[in-house]
């Protein structure tokens, strides 16, 4: 049982002192021997080298194809435009509204941008990055206890899981947030082998960060890493107990420390901070990003309206099989599972502090506390979110995959478990590739056949001389497991299945569930929002929408626009109905942003964008207003904003939730000449609360209607007799449906 239990069998050193002779013995006759524990195979490095060789292709390769959170990108660009954007997360440089996450994410990729220009590739470089430096740790941390067989193995799980690939080519914070976690926990199980504090606090201060990147969800594995420290790190258990409080201050500085910072801050010269109730980040933590996400309907609509907000199916322990996040994350979870109870059955009676079983219950509370959470989360749930259950289940296929290999050879007791462990590993990528109908069909034959042929192969060659034909056996077996994967994976940079790619909602592979609101996996759902047509068609247009210029995430450079309207957002309408795409009267349709968006309705403007001739009136006639306009949403907020590279005001956030924009504030906005156009209207997802309606009524009231004629070339004359210019009139004939610009001054303000 040694063999199976210890990563690098070795014997045990001699305690019997050498008996002293004569004349010393003759060296015997030198014979090959096998490189020493400590020494890497030749072939390591470059395996782990073409691992990450690997991974940069699928992250990077057609990236500016590829349409990135049209959200982040506008708050990146204010972060370039202003420090105290930067600093805040503010969605526009003027600093009215925060995003609704933690800025950590949007520092990083600000800097970047700030240093090489702000695109595509400048904000995705540190991203792409970090993404690889997960896998590095991820190996170093397995190796260290496994080998280096398994840190391969484990390299490769992790750079070929779909849905860390289509999230690890978008700019959302997620892949940040695994790469802090992953190296918060690497450094815990080093603090747990070699009793030191340092690494202890690093660790600390990694998951701090994470949570500085997306708040609560950085603590999912936190009870996991500070219980395995408990109980099998080497000090004391009192010197445990110190250092375990010790790693908690560092934990509480490296988290709250921005919270801290914004509360020191006076209300009225911070910007509201967005998926709050009350503008605080305090509300945002307890609230939206925290029980909100678990419980739903906590905080600022942070509920999804339940059921996990509809883009990954109904809550449940079973929902990280179904149709929506089946393809993205559940390949390997059955293998991972039978790996960890098989290794730590294999653990046996190991001292309290045995590091194999330290990694185990680490990596293997690391998956069960992700999965859990995400299975059974009530609130918002992305499918992109269960990306972090990847180093888990990577690092138990290769650790408990090697333990189940050598109880294999060494143990007959063991003969079956791995073999059927396969056997269900390639059962269930054929039920996932049958899924997805008319794709690749040749595919899942391939993976039963070769699974076959290589689980006979185990049996065959599992004793005698026979090690070459074992090795590629279990070369056959990891190849037929992650062959699924891998095809979904490249999908997303080869843009082979429709559906593969949406910069609000990244998925990989074919389109083969409703994720609940009717878009497909790969179907552009709205950013935690409202999707609705969506489907094959709609992911289909997010990936050919991409970047016009390519290389700018906003599909157009700042103060341009282009005459494509893709037609994501319009998928993505509130309501679940498409507005018209095409062009907006008097002038043609701006892209905006990442996966584009589609420009209608009336005054010029849409649900995400402006015309090019509107959009040049308002910069002509902004008359040093620090806002160029105001809209009801964050949508559409940062289509404008990345269309004109101007400051644009979200009133009430990316779901029309958010408090920030009063009446009273507004009047003063307008007053101080600070703000003179609004827009109300076209499809604004503000709507409801007394503050909407008290907005709506008085700028109505006060405010004079831009006409058509006043900024379209292309307008007809005669419909001026038909448009009135006094802003009472315009206010009856206003709907909700339609988009309407106006214009307030000092003078409006009584």
């Amino acid at each position: 049982m040694t063999s199976a239990t210890d990563p690098l069998p070795h014997p045990p050193a001699s305690t019997d002192r050498p008996r002293p002779t004569a004349t010393p013995t003759p060296a015997p006759p030198s014979t090959p021997t096998a490189p020493p524990p400590d020494k890497a195979p030749r072939w390591s490095l470059p395996a782990l080298l073409a691992i990450l060789v690997l991974a940069a292709v699928l992250y990077g390769w057609n990236l500016s194809g590829s349409g990135l959170n049209s959200f982040y990108s506008a708050a990146v660009l204010s972060g370039t435009q202003s420090w105290k954007a930067w600093f805040f997360g503010s969605l526009d440089a003027g600093n009215f509204l925060t995003v609704d996450k933690p800025p950590f994410a949007l520092m990083v990729m600000g800097l970047s941008c700030r240093v090489f220009g702000f695109g595509t590739w400048q904000m995705m470089l540190p991203l792409i990055l970090t993404a690889l430096g997960t896998i590095w740790i991820l190996h170093s941390s397995v190796k260290r206890v496994w080998g280096h067989g398994a840190a391969a193995v484990a390299a490769l799980v992790l750079a070929l899981t779909p849905i860390t690939v289509a999230i690890n080519r978008d700019n959302n914070p997620d892949t940040l947030l695994v790469f802090l976690m992953v190296g918060g926990a690497a450094l815990a199980l080093r603090a747990v082998h070699n009793g030191r504090l340092l690494p202890l606090l690093g660790s600390a201060a990694c998951f701090g960060l994470a949570f500085n990147t997306k708040m609560l969800q950085g603590y999912i594995a936190l009870p996991a890493v500070f219980a395995v420290y408990l109980y099998a790190a080497k000090p004391r258990l009192v010197k445990r107990l110190v250092n375990l409080a010790a790693a908690a201050v560092v934990l509480a500085v490296s988290s709250f420390w921005w919270a801290a910072a914004v509360s020191l801050v006076p209300a009225d010269e911070r910007p509201y901070i967005g998926g709050s109730t009350d503008g605080t980040a305090w509300n945002l933590i307890t609230g939206y990003n925290g029980l909100g996400r678990v419980l739903g309907g906590e905080g600022n609509g942070g509920g999804g309206g339940g059921g996990g907000g509809g883009f990954s199916g109904t809550a449940g322990i079973g929902r990280m099989f179904n149709d929506t996040l089946g393809g993205q994350i559940s390949w390997l979870i059955p293998f991972a599972a039978v790996a960890l109870v098989g290794g730590l059955v294999l653990c046996g009676r190991a001292p309290r502090t045995d590091l194999t079983r330290a990694a185990l219950v680490m990596w293997g509370g690391w998956t069960a506390l992700h999965y859990l959470t995400f299975a059974m989360a009530e609130g918002t749930m992305h499918p992109y979110y269960t990306t972090a259950l990847a180093p888990g289940i990577a690092a138990l296929c290769g650790g408990g995959g090697l333990m189940l290999l050598r109880a294999f050879r060494a143990d007959r007791r063991w003969v079956w478990v791995l073999p059927l462990a396969l056997a269900v590993t390639a059962g269930w990528a054929i039920v996932l590739l049958r899924r997805a109908s008319g794709w690749n069909p040749w595919l899942w034959p391939a993976v039963g056949v070769v699974m076959a042929l290589a689980i006979t192969g185990l049996f065959v060659f599992r004793s005698g001389n026979r090690a070459r034909l074992l090795a590629a056996s279990v070369a056959a077996a990891v190849v037929a497991s992650v062959a699924g994967p891998a095809a979904y994976a490249w999908s997303v940079p080869s843009g082979s299945a429709a559906g593969a790619m949406s910069g609000t909602n990244p998925t990989a592979g074919p389109t083969t569930g409703s994720g609940g609101f009717g878009g497909g996996a790969g179907g552009g759902g709205g950013r935690g929002g409202f999707p609705g047509t969506g489907g094959e068609q709609a992911g289909q247009d997010a990936q050919a929408g991409g970047q016009a210029d390519g290389g700018r995430p906003g599909g157009t450079p700042p103060g341009a626009a282009t005459d494509d309207a893709a037609t994501d957002d319009a998928a993505t309408a509130p309501g679940g109905t498409a507005p018209e795409s095409g062009t907006a009267p008097g002038g043609t349709a701006t892209g905006g942003g990442p996966g584009g968006a589609a420009m209608g309705g009336g005054g010029g403007m849409g649900g995400g964008g402006a015309s090019t001739e509107l959009l040049s009136y308002l910069k002509k006639n902004q008359d040093g207003a620090k806002w160029l306009l105001a809209v009801s949403s964050s949508q559409s907020a940062a289509q404008l904003i990345l269309s004109s590279g101007e400051p644009v005001i979200s009133m009430w956030g990316w779901s029309g939730s958010d408090n920030a924009m009063t009446l009273a504030r507004l009047k003063e906005l307008v007053k101080n000449g600070e703000l003179h156009y609004i827009q109300l209207g076209g499809g604004g997802m503000g709507g409801g609360s007394t503050a909407t309606s008290e907005v709506t009524e008085w700028v109505q009231k006060n405010g004079t209607a831009v006409k058509e004629s006043d900024y379209s070339t292309s307008s007809s004359t005669t419909s001026d007799s038909t448009s009135t210019s006094t802003s009472t009139s315009a206010s009856t004939s206003t709907s909700t449906s339609e988009s309407t610009v106006y214009r307030l001054d000092a003078s409006d303000v009584t």
